[in-house]
């Protein structure tokens, strides 16, 4: 329309779009944004949420982010709502607790297992998002928990509870809250046969923060990595020990996987893995014995099999070691696996001490890459790794000859070699 139908002048009229509102769809607008320069933006007033947990602050970057949103995923049963459940406890702020899996009896029946002192800490047993978000409103909380983003379900759209529309839909209103209010929501999620979230792919996208809890059933330690994170580095892992109590934190990873290096035991070895930007000190362990039914067998717990069939070859084919016609078995200690290729050379002298029923030196440990050509390769950030080693008392520490040490300071011994022969030669030689 160019001319006005009230005064009659020419290209005065403004396009103004209305918004319209689907059925059932709740009012979340509780602030709106206001358009403005990046400068102008203050960011002190919305200081990070400082919880009770060294190992979550340390994978989130230093806290929870206002209004962000951190979905959690793990597999049933590994302690994600304890988890939850411990920091809603322990942040000591407004926390607005939703489940739909557990009854609130059931909830409290876990609090007074993990902790004494429950303040502060509001349980809602509901599933449909149209409700939670009046309680929301109605007590505007610091924090808010989702347990579980699949058993959420909305008005809006009639697919059932935790198809991918529901799971989309609730997802992104849920984000929408956070965003106009500044309130953080952590959100829960299962995942499937395959190891993934369950639910659409976008949502991952849509979030802030995605965590995964790892760990195995029957181990007691945890691991908490971080797959993306808009806030932090994805770098960072958090461990904990599984208990009666809950989740207890592991300041110092490294002694509980070197329970044993006092003992001089062959099959035994030290190595020094580094996940994300944390060092952490390693025991394998091994055992090669005669192979009874003539294919020998090699199996792998925490390690790569196909990368120990390498490592077997280069033995044979560069040191001189027949191991091809025994059985090979390694297991790395706390039910942990590692996939960093720094544990190769500690792995060799792990199989040759088993091999030969020559202990290891107590006090020494391995760091180095193996190639095919029986050369010991640079790994990364040697430097966090040889401190490591310091500082838990090793005195010495074989690494490659091709390792740029950036400080000399360092009182343990380092051992330098290019090649896997010259250290064989160097760990066994006073035992003949």
């Amino acid at each position: 329309m160019g001319q006005c139908n009230q005064c009659g002048e020419w290209n005065t009229v403004d396009e103004e779009i209305i918004k319209t509102k689907r059925k059932n769809e709740p009012d979340i607008i509780l602030n709106k944004s206001k358009l403005k320069e990046i400068k102008e933006i203050d960011t002190e007033s919305n200081q990070r949420l400082n919880i009770n947990d060294s190992e979550l602050n340390r994978v989130l970057g230093g806290g929870i982010v206002p209004g962000s949103v951190i979905l959690i995923s793990g597999e049933p049963g590994i302690g994600k709502s304890t988890l939850i459940l411990q920091i809603s406890i322990s942040i000591k702020r407004k926390v607005l607790y939703i489940s739909g899996e557990e009854s609130q009896q059931q909830i409290k029946l876990r609090a007074n297992r993990i902790a004494e002192n429950q303040t502060e800490c509001y349980i809602l047993t509901e599933t449909n998002l149209e409700s939670i978000l009046k309680s929301v409103e109605s007590l505007m909380p610091e924090l808010i928990i989702i347990d579980s983003i699949q058993t959420i379900q909305t008005d809006i759209i009639e697919n059932i509870q935790g198809s991918m529309p529901q799971i989309k839909e609730c997802t992104s209103t849920l984000i929408k809250v956070a965003k106009q209010t500044s309130i953080p929501i952590i959100i829960i999620g299962h995942i499937t046969k395959d190891g993934n979230i369950a639910g659409p792919k976008v949502l991952e996208h849509m979030v802030d923060v995605v965590l995964n809890f790892e760990g195995d059933k029957n181990n007691l330690y945890r691991i908490l990595r971080s797959k993306k994170n808009r806030f932090g580095s994805t770098s960072e892992i958090g461990i904990y020990e599984m208990l009666n109590t809950g989740l207890m934190v592991v300041e110092n990873p490294s002694e509980l996987f070197t329970l044993n290096r006092e003992n001089q035991l062959s099959g035994n070895c030290i190595g020094i893995t580094l996940d994300g930007n944390r060092s952490i000190m390693i025991e394998i362990q091994a055992l090669v014995s005669s192979a009874i039914y003539g294919t020998p067998q090699r199996i792998c717990n925490g390690f790569n099999s196909k990368r120990l069939n390498m490592l077997l070859a280069v033995l044979e084919k560069k040191v001189g070691f027949k191991i091809g016609v025994k059985d090979v078995f390694i297991n790395i200690t706390g039910g942990i696996k590692i996939d960093d290729p720094a544990l190769d050379l500690a792995v060799v002298f792990s199989i040759l001490s088993s091999n030969t029923n020559l202990s290891i030196e107590n006090g020494t440990c391995f760091c180095a890459e193996v190639g095919l050509s029986g050369e010991l390769r640079n790994v990364k950030n040697i430097d966090i790794r040889i401190s490591e080693a310091e500082r838990l008392g090793y005195n010495k520490i074989i690494i490659s000859k091709n390792s740029k040490i950036q400080t000399n300071k360092s009182k343990i011994n380092i051992l330098k070699f290019s090649k896997l022969s010259e250290v064989v030669k160097e760990v066994f030689k006073e035992q003949g």
